[in-house]
């Protein structure tokens, strides 16, 4: 493991995972100031290629992350690598590429794996130090991004518009008080998507296939969900929208199994809010759990409210 603790910290989680068969939730503080420590220890020459051929040889671990990583010569290298990221780029040279990095190689290809941990198609940048303002740039075809408790405060159209290939988006605990309308709007495979504990005051447009989505603990009100925020989302099996300040019910997919509302400002319900006043046999078997409690509303006020439902909400009754 010598070898490995002197390398890329990425890779190192990888190794470290592989030889103590540990789980991705262990605390990778440990292991990040480790890797400063050697970083900062004068191993600024180690040869890439040793810690490559080390952990291909020791740890079983190779992925196209690894060949990304070989055209730079050391660990010094990757250091000039991400002070370059924010200087323009020359003239001649071809878009993304800036001098002092090897032919091939744009800066969009390393630097978040530098910073987060970055497995086959998976990229975990969690209380990331120095503060991730942003959303990172990621590896190509990356399906599940967790970016989680950070200091991202804005979404814009260009942070997910090239990555076509995400299923699952956790952008739990940062600062995110806006994002732009079609942010996720390119997004067809996207499955997942938890914007819980942020500051949003609104809802984007969100991709037609959700089957969860999670926004707990923000700051919505009704007149910032759309009337028809959720009513193209057929296949949304789980919506969490507790905590925030939502003052009525949304309309809700038929699809829906999961419903959490509790502690909003909701206060009224009607028949029409989960059944069809217009059709008396009219049934939602799906709707198996919807918590209101925490919520001004008195759920017995009116009797035909929840008769198309296996299950009764939870809340106050009296």
């Amino acid at each position: 493991m010598q070898l490995c603790c002197e390398g890329h910290r990425s890779l190192l989680r990888e190794c470290w995972r592989v030889n103590h068969k540990v789980k991705l939730k262990e605390d990778t503080k440990q292991v990040r100031e480790k890797v400063v420590v050697k970083f900062k220890a004068g191993l600024g020459s180690k040869k890439i290629s040793q810690v490559l051929e080390h952990l291909k040889e020791h740890c079983s671990i190779h992925h196209p992350e690894m060949e990304s990583m070989a055209q730079l010569q050391t660990f010094s290298d990757i250091a000039v690598h991400q002070n370059l990221q924010n200087k323009p780029e020359e003239p001649g040279l071809r878009p993304g590429l800036r001098s002092g990095l090897s032919p091939g190689l744009t800066p969009s290809d390393l630097p978040t794996c530098l910073l987060c941990v970055c497995l086959t198609g998976s990229v975990y940048c969690e209380e990331v130090n120095p503060d991730m303002t942003t959303v990172p740039a990621l590896p190509r075809e990356t399906a599940y991004l967790y970016a989680r408790f950070n200091k991202i405060k804005k979404i814009g159209t260009k942070d997910f518009a090239d990555m076509l290939t995400l299923k699952r988006i956790d952008l739990t605990g940062n600062l995110i008080s806006e994002i732009e309308d079609g942010a996720f709007s390119k997004l067809s495979l996207l499955e997942e998507l938890s914007l819980a504990e942020n500051r949003l005051v609104k809802l984007p447009m969100l991709p037609a296939k959700l089957t969860t989505f999670n926004a707990n603990f923000n700051m919505l009100k009704t007149k910032g969900v759309k009337a028809n925020a959720f009513k193209k989302l057929t296949k949304l099996s789980n919506l969490y929208l507790s905590d925030n300040q939502l003052e009525a019910v949304p309309h809700i997919p038929e699809s829906v199994r999961t419903l959490h509302l509790q502690n909003n400002n909701i206060t009224e319900v009607s028949v029409d809010t989960f059944c069809r006043s217009n059709d008396t046999y009219y049934l939602r078997p799906r709707l198996t759990e919807i918590r209101l409690d925490g919520n001004p509303v008195l759920l017995s006020k009116n009797p035909d409210t929840f008769t198309c439902l296996n299950v009764l909400p939870v809340g106050r009754y009296r």
